[in-house]
């Protein structure tokens, strides 16, 4: 994979708008919240949670959610190691280009390599990527896999199973972890605290 454009023949715009106007306007600084986890950790569960508190206070909010992004933006991707890499490339971009745009954008993808995480990092300015691990022991997430996910890739029915066919890298140094195993308040409110002024 390039690092950069294919093409030659590309100039970036640059837009008259800074991000401390967008912040005025809306009141509050831009960030990328990358909630990371095994899958029935409770990610999308707590990134939805923390939007809807995030816009009863009056905050610009957004939640990317990897199943959600699968139908339509990364729909042509599967799992192997370089597709689940590309998964988090575009919606690393993504989440840049919302951040950029003044939104608090919050993510929920297994996202199981250090690599691709530290990657989207990078895309960020210093202090608007906070990494939260929502690290929820793996008993428990098989316990809530009300889809049945767990006991297909433990039978071998589902390939490249992040934390059992497939590895799954935490977080060696996040901004926050979280068991979803606690109420889901408190988990909200844990990164609210982090996340606003």
């Amino acid at each position: 994979m390039a690092d950069g454009p294919v093409s030659e023949n590309i100039v970036r715009a640059e837009g008259r708008v800074s991000g401390g106007q967008r912040a005025a306007l809306l009141g509050h600084s831009s960030i990328t919240v990358w909630f990371t986890g095994l899958s029935g950790s409770g990610k999308s569960t707590l990134a939805f949670a923390v939007e809807e508190a995030l816009i009863d206070q009056g905050a610009m909010a957004y939640v990317l959610d990897g199943d959600n992004v699968r139908f339509g933006l990364n729909r042509d991707l599967g799992f192997s190691p370089e597709d689940r890499t590309e998964n988090i490339r575009r919606i690393g971009e993504v989440c840049r280009l919302f951040q950029d745009s003044g939104m608090i954008v919050l993510t929920a993808f297994i996202s199981p390599y250090q690599a691709d995480r530290d990657q989207v990092r990078a895309l960020h300015p210093e202090g608007r990527f906070v990494e939260v691990f929502v690290d929820t022991p793996l008993e428990v997430c098989e316990r809530r896999d009300v889809k049945g996910l767990y006991e297909k890739a433990r039978a071998g029915e589902i390939p490249e199973f992040s934390g059992i066919s497939a590895p799954y890298e935490a977080p060696v140094d996040p901004e926050l972890r979280i068991d979803t195993s606690e109420p889901l308040d408190a988990c909200v409110a844990k990164v609210l605290d982090r996340i606003l002024p």
